[in-house]
């Protein structure tokens, strides 16, 4: 009796490993922090599905993407998630997975192609316009209505610099009194923010408020501001994600507003459709994780978590 149940044990266990899939992720950047929190997100979500799941790096490249596509097709892999570099040239990637019968999800940048329009190939991530349209309708009321306004790019690549980017104009263009000034890239990095916030100081205009497309660029500033001398209350900043760095410097009274993008809602997301699409079961084609204000007056509510 012993020697069967010890047979049905095994038996039970190879089913069980046989049942975990395999899921492969290419990331645009693996020291992006927004992009590290919802990385860890997918692990934990697939460790409590008890799937596989490997990462890597796309370190901005296009060309190397395609690659990792390329490389995890040939591994047959049970699904890929892609965090496009550039969100205008995911056909190759899209028609690799398609040609392999692998389901495709696409997390946080969403595909300017026809990419959607096959079938096991889905979207995660958050509407980008609206994230600039909180973030612009924040600083124009603190603003008062009045002042002259700074845009702080990211990536051109990236659709969500131009969506963002649309949101704070659509709300500026509302204010007779408030001016977009300038607008230039800083590629969602502190480095180059502190660079062009730099630069602009130096240019001696007057800028009343930054928007920046996101909180790495929104540091950048600050971190300028303060070696020139500059008060927060002077240059009011805002960025986009609600980083843990980000909160800290609106506790220290530095930074004026953010928007939270929530990470684990679509990192979590994005291998639950994975895993949704695996099993053959219907999954939404675009899933929207919503973006939340985060001001002075609720942050606490973010801190906490």
């Amino acid at each position: 009796m012993k020697r069967l149940l010890l047979g049905a044990a095994v038996l039970a266990t190879c089913s069980s490993s046989a049942m975990a899939a395999t899921i492969g992720v290419s990331v645009a950047y693996f020291d992006d922090n927004f992009l590290t929190t919802m990385r860890n997100a997918m692990q934990a979500e697939a460790d409590a599905q008890g799937h596989d799941i490997q990462f890597l790096d796309a370190q901005g490249d296009i060309g190397r993407q395609l690659s990792q596509t390329q490389s995890l097709s040939a591994q047959d892999v049970d699904a890929i998630i892609i965090n496009p570099v550039d969100t205008a040239a995911t056909g190759k990637m899209t028609e690799v997975a398609v040609q392999n019968g692998i389901p495709l999800v696409y997390v946080n940048r969403q595909p300017e192609g026809s990419d959607l329009e096959n079938e096991d190939v889905v979207f995660v991530g958050s509407d980008q316009k609206l994230s600039g349209t909180l973030q612009m309708e924040a600083l124009a009321e603190m603003l008062g209505g009045e002042g002259n306004v700074a845009i702080m790019l990211g990536e051109l690549s990236s659709g969500a610099t131009h969506q963002r980017t649309e949101g704070v104009k659509e709300v500026a263009a509302e204010y007779p009194g408030i001016e977009i000034i300038a607008e230039q890239p800083a590629d969602y990095l502190r480095t180059e923010a502190i660079n062009l916030m730099n630069n602009w100081i130096v240019g001696g205009q007057q800028i009343d408020a930054i928007a920046a497309n996101n909180d790495e660029m929104a540091l950048g500033a600050l971190i300028a501001m303060k070696q020139s001398g500059i008060s927060p209350d002077d240059i009011l900043v805002g960025g986009i994600d609600a980083t843990r760095d980000a909160l800290e410097a609106m506790k220290r009274g530095e930074l004026a507003v953010s928007v939270f993008q929530d990470p684990v809602g679509q990192g979590g997301g994005a291998v639950e459709s994975a895993i949704g699409l695996i099993n053959g079961e219907d999954v939404e084609k675009i899933k929207m994780v919503p973006f939340q204000l985060v001001t002075p007056d609720n942050l606490d509510d973010f801190l906490a978590d």
